[in-house]
C-alpha cells in the first residue's frame, strides 16, 4: 500500500510517510541493537517459579478441603495452560526489546501487541544508571535506566550484558554532557 501524491511539477511521487505502521518503528540508517537472550531465560525461570507456587497452593487447598479434588482437577491444568501461554508471551516480549543510538538521541523499542518506541534526546538526560538485582546478576544481565526532567520518561533497557550496560552508560553520559554544554 503506497500513498501516491502529485508533486509540485505534476508528477506522482511518494509522500513523506507512505509506508505502513511498521515504518513508525524503524530508524533509517541506524541498526537496532537487541538485548541478551538471557532476559528471556530469566523471565522463563520466574514464570516456572510462579507456576510451582500456584500448583503447591492448589495441592495444599486440596489437602485441606474434603471436596478439594475438583479444585486440583481443574486448577492444575488451567495453571499449566496459563504458564504455557505465558511462556510464549515472555519469549516474544523479551525479543521485542531493542535500542538504537543516533547522533542526537536514543531510541528504545519494546512491545509485541502494543508496540512502543521512546526517543530520548541526549541533551535532556539528567541521569543514566545501571541496576542489576540478584537474579539479573546470576544471569549476567543488567538494566540501563534513563532519567530526564520529565516524570513521564520511563526509558529503560533491560537484558544488557554488564559490559554493554557500562559502555552504554558511559557513552550516553558523555553525549548528554556534550549536548548540554552546547546549550
Amino acid at each position: 500500500m503506497t500513498d501516491r501524491r502529485a508533486t509540485s511539477d505534476g508528477s506522482a511521487g511518494r509522500s513523506a510517510y507512505a509506508g505502513g505502521v511498521e515504518d513508525l518503528f524503524e530508524v533509517p540508517g541506524t541498526p537496532w541493537v537487541r538485548v541478551s537472550p538471557a532476559l528471556a531465560r530469566l523471565r522463563h525461570q520466574m514464570l516456572i517459579g510462579g507456576l510451582v507456587l500456584v500448583v503447591v497452593a492448589i495441592v495444599v487447598v486440596t489437602a485441606l478441603l474434603s471436596d478439594g479434588f475438583l479444585i486440583a482437577a481443574v486448577g492444575i491444568p488451567v495453571a499449566v495452560v496459563a504458564a504455557a501461554f505465558g511462556w510464549r508471551l515472555v519469549s516474544r516480549n523479551a525479543a521485542s526489546w531493542a535500542y538504537a543510538e543516533r547522533d542526537d538521541d536514543l531510541f528504545v523499542r519494546r512491545g509485541v501487541s502494543f508496540r512502543r518506541i521512546e526517543v530520548v534526546p541526549y541533551g535532556r538526560m539528567q541521569l543514566v544508571d545501571v541496576t542489576a538485582g540478584p537474579l539479573q546478576r546470576r544471569h549476567g544481565i543488567a538494566t540501563v535506566h534513563l532519567h530526564t526532567a520529565s516524570p513521564d520518561t520511563i526509558a529503560r533497557i533491560p537484558g544488557l550484558s554488564p559490559d554493554e550496560a557500562a559502555r552504554l552508560r558511559d557513552r550516553l553520559t558523555a553525549r548528554g554532557e556534550a549536548q548540554a554544554a552546547g546549550l
